[in-house]
């Protein structure tokens, strides 16, 4: 009898020790999965914060931050922290593809659609032409190259081009050169615009445009004197009377001082549009 009560009082010792080992082992299985549980949403926090920087490439800056903030706010768990790094680095990544993106589109609806305006006004403007000396009276002056400059000024020596081209092409529906004076004046033109719209691009201001104009202007007397000597003089032989190299030494006099003040004029008139014309421009 007195070893069976020794017996029931170990026993009875020994049960809240079980019990409380017991509900030990279920308190620490319960943290666990609240842990696990707890990662698992930081986890699927991190994985929206991440797809929503990317769907806002440009402002992945902001996103980026958001990231960050998220991460530090739960404690900086390492499952949402790994999570919300790469959602970071994607969003940096995504940020710089889509900069690399924007700056690649030089064609855009709008500018598409004012490089044809321009191009549109280039070719008008040559109804207007007429001549300057009675003596070369197929040196005639236009202010078609205002337009081409304007262009190249607001968009670059692309545009200028573009411009330049388009409006050949057109004058090609009334042409009476058979193509080759447009030809000419293609080549005159990119002779004249491309140091000042190039240049423009790259340093900005009214004594940086004048000097390049001033260069134009030289670049389009001297490729004048080019263009109609091996060009146009050789292939209008038969309709000159004369053949070409005497016709030539005859008339580039008028030659040069012609396209020296087309030069001028042309650049004298977009000095003086420009702000107006450009301001326009930005507003539609």
């Amino acid at each position: 009898m007195e070893r069976n009560a020794v017996m029931s009082a170990r026993s009875a010792e020994k049960e809240p020790l079980a019990s409380a080992a017991t509900d030990a082992k279920a308190q620490k299985k319960a943290d666990e999965t609240a842990e696990s549980k707890d990662a698992a949403l930081l986890a699927d926090t991190a994985q929206e914060t991440h797809h929503e920087a990317v769907l806002t490439a440009p402002n992945s800056k902001t996103a980026g931050q958001a990231v960050e903030s998220a991460t530090v706010n739960q404690g900086g768990r390492p499952q949402a922290a790994a999570f919300s790094s790469a959602a970071a680095d994607t969003a940096e990544e995504a940020e710089q593809s889509g900069k690399k993106t924007r700056s690649k589109v030089y064609f855009t609806a709008s500018r598409i659609a004012k490089i044809a305006l321009l191009s549109a006004l280039a070719y008008v403007v040559t109804f207007l032409e007429f001549p300057i000396f009675p003596a070369a009276s197929f040196l005639k002056l236009d202010f078609a190259n205002v337009f081409v400059l304007l262009g190249g000024f607001m968009y670059g020596p692309i545009a200028a081009i573009v411009i330049s081209g388009v409006k050949e092409l057109l004058s090609l529906l009334d042409t009476s050169t058979a193509g080759i004076g447009e030809i000419a004046n293609f080549l005159l033109t990119f002779s004249f615009v491309i140091v000042p719209v190039t240049v423009y691009r790259l340093k900005k201001g009214l004594k940086t445009v004048i000097f390049t104009l001033a260069i134009g202007c030289v670049l389009l007397l001297a490729a004048g004197l080019i263009a109609n000597r091996y060009i146009n003089f050789p292939l209008y032989e038969q309709f000159l009377g004369m053949n070409a190299k005497d016709a030539f030494a005859l008339l580039w006099g008028y030659i040069a001082v012609f396209n020296l003040i087309k030069g001028v004029v042309i650049s004298l008139l977009t000095v003086l549009l420009y702000k107006r014309i450009s301001w326009l421009f930005k507003k539609f």
